[in-house]
């Protein structure tokens, strides 16, 4: 049975973080989150924070990583969302090195998000096209991509999104479920054995406020969904159905959503400055803890990780087994 959860009532870990747009949860009980002073930090369970990066990646300048996604090795892949763009990897003592930054045959623009799936494929997203990134954010836009490395190399495999945000396999392995933030939907394609992959079909579909952004499924194959601006995590069922279980909404969601029927959402900045309360613009979500049932909750605008407990476990990510 899922139970709301009072924003206030959260849990907090972490200090001073900077844009933790992501969060991993590792199974040893460090939480790890993107840092845009230009790497990670590793949160320990003992409450320390270890920086691991760099200022600059090597010749392209500052590096701003948003997704990140943990390798066998002990490095993680970063997708870099400056503008020299791509998915670089950080190795476990800071060392920071170009992953994929081409992609047939042009540079990899503004990376939003990055993840590797059982079979240790790589998968990245791209929200847009365009170099003035806040164009996209209205209902019309269509020039997501999305990427995927594996033995043959890097390529496109799907495109035409509606700013194209976090993606998932489900726990089949099957389906590579994707948010589109100001679609304000979230898509699936069955995934076939080569890694290409079927024509999206709309798996479930959002109210006025909800922008979703990251998602993780749980043991019972329900999907948990962060949306920005509303400040708002729900589970989405098997068959569709949304259960809002935390909302933190912008005091100005109203503005906003009026902003975003009429298409201005970008040109006031909204994602830049929003936040609720309680949270700092709510972005993304992991499973974590001995039974996987604490979900952290990463943030744009904020400096810290708020947690919760969820009466469901999480399903394990590749990393986890």
């Amino acid at each position: 049975m899922l139970y709301q959860i009072d924003p206030a009532g959260l849990s907090i870990i972490g200090t001073d973080l900077c844009r933790p747009e992501c969060v991993v949860a590792m199974p040893d009980g460090d939480v790890v989150t993107c840092d845009w002073r230009g790497g990670l930090m590793r949160i320990v369970p003992d409450g320390s924070q270890h920086f691991v990066g760099t200022m600059h990646a090597p010749g392209a300048g500052p590096l701003r990583p948003n997704g990140i996604t943990p390798m066998p090795d002990g490095s993680f892949l970063a997708a870099n969302l400056a503008d020299a763009g791509g998915v670089w990897r950080i190795s476990a003592d800071g060392e920071v090195a170009p992953f994929i930054t081409e992609v047939d045959g042009a540079p990899i623009p503004p990376a939003n998000f990055v993840t590797r799936d059982a079979l240790g494929r790589i998968w990245i997203t791209v929200s847009t096209r365009l170099a003035d990134r806040t164009r996209a954010n209205h209902a019309g836009a269509d020039d997501g991509f999305i990427i995927l490395a594996d033995e043959r190399g890097a390529r496109i495999v799907a495109n035409g999104f509606c700013f194209t945000n976090e993606v998932c396999l489900d726990p089949s392995g099957d389906w590579l479920y994707v948010n589109e933030t100001f679609g304000r939907r979230t898509s699936r394609m069955r995934i076939g054995a080569d890694g290409s992959v079927g024509q999206p079909e709309v798996f479930a579909t959002y109210g006025p406020g909800i922008f979703p952004d990251g998602m993780a499924f749980d043991s019972e194959c329900g999907l948990w969904v962060t949306s920005v601006i509303s400040n708002s995590l729900v589970r989405v069922s098997a068959d569709g159905t949304c259960t809002t279980v935390l909302t933190d909404p912008d005091p100005e969601i109203d503005t906003i959503e009026a902003d975003y029927l009429a298409g201005r959402l970008g040109e006031k900045g909204h994602l830049a400055r929003s936040r609720g309360r309680h949270i700092g613009n709510l972005s993304s979500l992991a499973f974590g803890g001995p039974d996987l049932k604490t979900i952290y909750l990463g943030c744009l605008n904020g400096n810290s990780i708020a947690v919760l407990r969820s009466p469901v476990s999480g399903h394990p990510l590749p990393h986890w087994t």
